[in-house]
């Protein structure tokens, strides 16, 4: 059995948190992985998405780092979110002295707005804790595509707090499809009836990516938008044998 999650804060807002989950006691974990949740940014959705995660990863061998953050309409929003998640990142690294694990495997694990979050982490120089790959699930990488499609109600907009017109400068720092070249490979995977976010936001920043010269593959998994954050279904076992690629674990 995986050990109870340990509860540890990166900052003072109530929301800069991660929950870090171990394999079973005295096992060494076979990489880590950050699970970034999604919900497109807004604070009604929280860490309990990534809790069925990282007890699942757990029980298979890794560390999981389950990620909270300030979301739009809780203190959160564009860069706010962000300068969370990179934070919380980072917070792995004193985390992982106290607790004795291994950082030369890290996996960046993004679902939805946790995808594009987790790719545009994956760009930053110079970061405390460097990781192997992404792997985004069903990820919002194409940012101003999401916003002209008019996503989930206006998501984008919501989460930027502008227009494009408004402001150019902000849509371009968050979106992904202008963080290329990554140093990093990607692993996007994208469910085949995923009616929540088009497959053309992971088809086009993998085109994108590899033209760029970014590792970057592009993955069709069955389900739709949920069965890859739900233990138990094929859809979310493909998800961990991309972590497993991800970081150069074996698939067995």
């Amino acid at each position: 059995m995986p050990a109870p999650a340990l509860r540890i804060s990166y900052g003072p807002h109530p929301d800069q948190y991660a929950e870090l989950t171990l394999p079973e006691r005295g096992a060494a974990a076979q990489a880590v992985v950050v699970i970034i949740h999604g919900g497109y940014w807004r604070a009604a959705y929280d860490a309990e998405l990534g809790r069925p995660l990282a007890a699942d990863l757990a029980a298979r061998g890794f560390a999981a780092w389950n990620l909270e953050y300030r979301r739009a309409g809780k203190g959160g929003g564009w860069p706010e979110t962000f300068e969370d998640v990179c934070a919380g990142i980072d917070a792995l690294a004193p985390a992982a002295r106290e607790y004795d694990v291994d950082l030369s495997r890290v996996v960046l694990l993004g679902h939805s707005a946790g995808g594009h979050l987790a790719a545009l982490a994956a760009a930053r120089t110079n970061p405390h804790v460097l990781p192997a790959g992404v792997v985004s699930s069903s990820g919002v990488l194409n940012l101003a595509e999401a916003y002209e499609l008019g996503l989930s109600n206006g998501a984008v907009r919501n989460f930027l707090g502008c227009t494009p017109e408004e402001d150019p400068r902000r849509y371009r720092d968050a979106d992904p499809m202008c963080a290329l070249p990554l140093p990093v490979p990607v692993w996007a995977l994208h469910g085949e009836e995923d009616t929540t976010v088009p497959l053309s936001s992971s088809s086009s920043w993998v085109d994108a990516a590899r033209a760029s010269g970014t590792e970057a593959q592009l993955r069709l998994i069955p389900g739709d938008h949920f069965a890859m954050i739900t233990p138990g279904t094929p859809a979310w076992d493909a998800v961990v044998e991309a972590v497993r690629e991800a970081a150069g674990i074996p698939v067995p």
